[in-house]
């Protein structure tokens, strides 16, 4: 799927080994809109491609997080104002769950801690105006991360993500990119 994506703030040292990106962030690089902190950032990392219709994508992430709000993972965007954010992020001394859904304003939500050891896995589905986002350790167990309604779209730019909001320089591997028709899976179906 990398072949067929593109930068949204290319960051000045990445490659794209076969099916592996690995990213270096610039410093000071975000997404965030308004809420609590009063700003807006709009320049986190982003190696996105089109999605035209309802959707499923996963991507496996791998990276090295120590400081304040480093973070990586995937994000569902339709325009600046309009779009979801959801892996890792470092706060509070550990790596957590998280997703920043912005429509207008972002919100932030933190789920459990998670150690990987080797890397996590992030997905994202759209259907029918409905935004559910799984993650996984093993890439067979998917419990839910956050459930939202999502505005429909005529196109949708899907990828992995990451910044640095407090510095520069996490290295990131992103393997595995997939995007495709959706999963017609239940709810609470792990798979």
């Amino acid at each position: 799927m990398f072949e067929q994506c593109e930068w949204f703030n290319e960051p000045s040292t990445w490659s794209l080994d076969g099916d592996t990106l690995h990213v270096t962030t610039d410093p000071n690089t975000d997404f965030w809109r308004k809420t609590h902190y009063g700003f807006t950032r709009d320049s986190g990392h982003c190696f996105g491609g089109l999605m035209k219709n309802d959707f499923t994508a996963q991507v496996h992430v791998r990276g090295q997080f120590h400081a304040l709000y480093d973070q990586a993972g995937l994000m569902v965007r339709i325009d600046e104002s309009t779009w979801i954010k959801a892996g890792i992020e470092f706060t509070d001394g550990v790596s957590m769950m998280s997703s920043v859904l912005t429509v207008g304003q972002s919100d932030w939500a933190i789920g459990s801690a998670i150690a990987p050891t080797d890397g996590f896995w992030m997905r994202a589905t759209v259907t029918q105006g409905v935004l559910r986002i799984q993650h996984s350790v093993d890439g067979k167990t998917w419990p839910l991360l956050r459930l939202a309604p999502f505005p429909s779209a005529p196109r949708y730019f899907v990828g992995p993500m990451c910044c640095t909001p407090e510095r520069g320089g996490l290295n990131v591997a992103f393997s595995r990119f997939t995007a495709g028709v959706p999963l017609q899976t239940d709810l609470h179906d792990l798979s």
